[in-house]
Formats: C-alpha cells, sequence, structure tokens
C-alpha cells in the first residue's frame, strides 16, 4: 500500500509541476509568437474561408508581424506582398482598396488573404501548393506542377526545388500550429 501513495504522490505532483511550467511558458512563448490585428485577421480569414491559424502563420513568418516590413525583394506590409501583386488583386479579384492604402495592416491583410484565396482556389484547394504560390510565384509553381519529377497529378507537389519555397512551407505551417495552440479557443 504504501508504495501506491508514493506513486501516486508522484504523479500528481510531476502534474502539479507541468501545470505550473505550462502556465509560465505560455505568456513567454506569446512574446516570441505575438498577435496584432486579429480582428482583421479574422474578419479577413472568415470572409474568404481560410484558416485563420493559417493568416497568422503566414504574418508570423513574412513580416514578424512588423507592418513596416519592406523584403529585399520590395515585397511589404504584414503580409510582404509586391506592389504588382498587390495591385494586380485589387484590379481581378475586385478589391475596393487605393493604391497608397496596399501597405496598411488592414488592407495588407485583406489583399493578402484574397490572393491566398485565389491560390487555393487556382489549385484545387490545395494550400500546400497556394502556400508555394505565395512564396515563389505562379510562374514557377506552374512550371514545377507541369513536370512529372515534382508532381504527378498538376495540383500536387511531391517536392520542391526551391529549398527557400520548401523551407517557407514548413515554417508557416509550425507557426500555424503554434498559434492554433496559444491563441485557439
Amino acid at each position: 500500500m504504501k508504495n501506491k501513495k508514493g506513486y501516486f504522490s508522484a504523479v500528481i505532483t510531476v502534474a502539479l509541476i507541468s501545470a505550473a511550467a505550462a502556465a509560465l511558458l505560455r505568456p513567454a512563448m506569446k512574446l516570441l509568437y505575438p498577435l496584432k490585428y486579429e480582428d482583421s485577421i479574422i474578419a479577413y480569414s472568415s470572409r474568404y474561408e481560410l484558416n485563420e491559424f493559417l493568416v497568422m502563420g503566414i504574418i508570423s513568418t513574412e513580416s514578424s508581424f512588423d507592418e513596416e516590413a519592406v523584403s529585399h525583394k520590395s515585397a511589404g506590409g504584414l503580409m510582404q506582398l509586391k506592389k504588382e501583386t498587390a495591385l494586380w488583386c485589387i484590379e481581378n479579384l475586385n478589391l475596393d482598396i487605393a493604391e497608397e492604402k496596399i501597405y496598411s495592416p488592414k488592407e495588407n491583410i485583406y489583399i493578402g488573404c484574397a490572393y491566398l484565396d485565389y491560390l487555393e482556389d487556382l489549385y484545387g484547394g490545395n494550400t500546400r501548393t497556394a502556400l508555394a504560390a505565395y512564396n515563389a510565384g505562379l510562374g514557377n509553381v506552374n512550371n514545377w506542377l507541369s513536370q512529372p519529377r515534382y508532381s504527378d497529378d498538376g495540383v500536387t507537389l511531391k517536392s520542391i526545388p526551391f529549398n527557400e519555397t520548401a523551407q517557407y512551407i514548413k515554417k508557416v505551417s509550425k507557426r500555424m500550429e503554434i498559434y492554433r495552440g496559444l491563441y485557439g479557443k
């Protein structure tokens, strides 16, 4: 009987320590993975039926939630859109946004979500392929999809020849799960 009491006491102690560690870890993780513009993310991800945590993962990966971020390829805003891409989206996806607002947080999220939705539709709902196109561009992805060494069906990429894009997809996916864990209901 003594052994059972000692075992249960140890289990309870470990459970209490784990709960305390988790309670301390969550705030620290939220500092590493902040969430800004949640209302816009939820509104536009909902409007386009996108996973809100995927959008958070993209923003975290692309700009670390820095609305002033500009890439070495001149992409800007939270979702790191090139000006040409943003203007194409405004015109072709019928978005009512003034050109001078494309890098404002709310509008950048709006355009980025509309574009991601367009890519997911274009690639039959395949999020991985849509993310590859978001990062590497439509031309590259369409080229890969036409080659049997990269795709068996013309929709799904079995391998990605750009290491940067392959790593991008992994990073977005990992951050999506982190954001789900930290901010999911």
